[in-house]
């Protein structure tokens, strides 16, 4: 049955002046669906919710849903869930945090057994929270941050709403949360809406945001829109900064324009600014596994320059460089200083020098090698050994020499 709305005045509320009132009056059977209930506007209601009807209409929202005066038929019973809970839902329920406020628990309970079948709509339920309720800001915030831990499939179409809801004071930063979740599901379009709905409400786009933008588009691998956002901040007479400069690193690196992504380090290193060590190593990675030596070494004098302390891993990527380049000298000599600086090879490093040598064929090299590892109480892994088995085997001399490779393994 068709819901039956009643307007005073109807005279004083025309098509010519609300448009947009009416096409959401006419779309409340669809909103509603399945409801035998009548819903009545009063003059006083309409007064006093008008601009905020046309506002959230423009943004596609109907979250004025929140503005009717709803009969007590039409409330829902938070403590009457319609049906027997899924052990799934139970286990769910059972695991909220003890101290969250009831009014919180009341709609998590809801959303974890909210199916979307039958009666049910999301928008409908939400404006009866807060309604009911009457949230504050640290209620949305429990809810979603419950909702992230739980990883719960409505997350983001609550934190749309609850966007356009007043009670929830959204600044811009929540907006650029969202783009960036949005982004990290590669839905662009989705996030770009949202932008232009942020945009809309009045909230200029800050260096966070257009930082997360060119992350975003940057992981989808559109570079031009990247290099749009990063040419675009400087026109808004922003200074970059090492997130910035980080997030289009990251965006050439990805592209495979090593140089690129060098002269930008080395410019902002110019202006003392120094993205962070995951920027670096991702550089530094890319020309490891090019086999591109020189540029590792560059890379790696970068790091620190920049002041960051090279670890094992770091310096196992500069041992790779020279290794697929065929200069096993020069990995020797890294593995060398790594041992003057105190820091001990890690099995990667041993591993890609034993690797090295079968490849040029040099067992004294490689014997007089795990010959200073164990010199140092640097233990043999399971794999080196195993490159090692192979090796003795193809030259036919396993058997005699076993009792070696177990002392090294032990």
């Amino acid at each position: 049955m068709v819901p039956r709305i009643s307007v005073a005045e109807p005279s004083r509320f025309s098509i010519t002046h609300y448009p947009r009132i009416v096409g959401f009056i006419l779309e409340l059977p669809i909103l509603l669906p399945n409801s035998t209930h009548a819903i009545s506007f009063e003059e006083e209601t309409l007064t006093k919710f008008r601009p905020k009807l046309i506002t959230r209409c423009d943004l596609r929202l109907p979250s004025c849903i929140s503005s009717l005066k709803i009969g007590e038929e039409t409330k829902l019973k938070w403590t009457n869930l319609k049906r027997d809970l899924t052990a799934e839902e139970t286990v769910a329920i059972s695991q909220l945090p003890p101290k969250m406020a009831n009014r919180c628990k009341a709609l998590l309970k809801r959303l974890i057994c909210f199916s979307g079948q039958d009666d049910e709509n999301l928008q409908f339920l939400l404006a009866a929270w807060v309604k009911t309720m009457k949230p504050r800001r640290a209620d949305w915030l429990a809810v979603l941050k419950e909702m992230k831990r739980i990883e719960h499939p409505l997350s983001i179409e609550v934190i749309e709403y609850a966007l356009l809801d007043d009670t929830f004071e959204a600044n811009v930063r929540d907006y650029t949360k969202l783009i960036h979740t949005l982004g990290k599901q590669n839905n662009l379009d989705k996030a770009e809406r949202t932008l232009e709905d942020m945009k809309r409400r009045g909230f200029p786009c800050d260096l966070v945001t257009l930082t997360t933008l060119i992350d975003m588009y940057s992981k989808s691998g559109d570079l031009k829109r990247a290099k749009e956002i990063f040419d675009e901040i400087k026109l808004l007479g922003l200074n970059y900064d090492k997130r910035v400069y980080g997030s289009m690193v990251m965006a050439y690196v990805r592209a495979d324009m090593l140089e690129e992504a060098e002269i930008l380090i080395k410019e902002a290193e110019a202006q003392e600014i120094y993205p962070g060590s995951e920027v670096y190593k991702a550089l530094l990675r890319a020309y490891s596994n090019k086999g591109d030596s020189k540029g590792a070494q560059r890379v790696f004098d970068s790091i620190q320059f920049a002041r960051i302390v090279p670890d094992s891993r770091v310096c196992a990527l500069l041992v790779n460089a020279y290794c697929l380049a065929g200069q096993t000298n020069e990995a020797r000599c890294v593995i060398e200083n790594m041992r003057r600086a105190h820091l001990s090879p890690c099995d990667r490093c041993v591993g890609l020098m034993i690797d090295a040598y079968e490849k040029d064929n040099r067992l004294d090299k490689a014997l007089d090698f795990l010959t200073e590892m164990e010199r140092d109480g640097i233990a043999i892994s399971r794999d080196v050994l195993g490159v090692l088995h192979r090796w003795f085997a193809r030259i036919g001399v396993k058997e005699e020499i076993s009792d070696i490779l177990k002392e090294f393994s032990l």
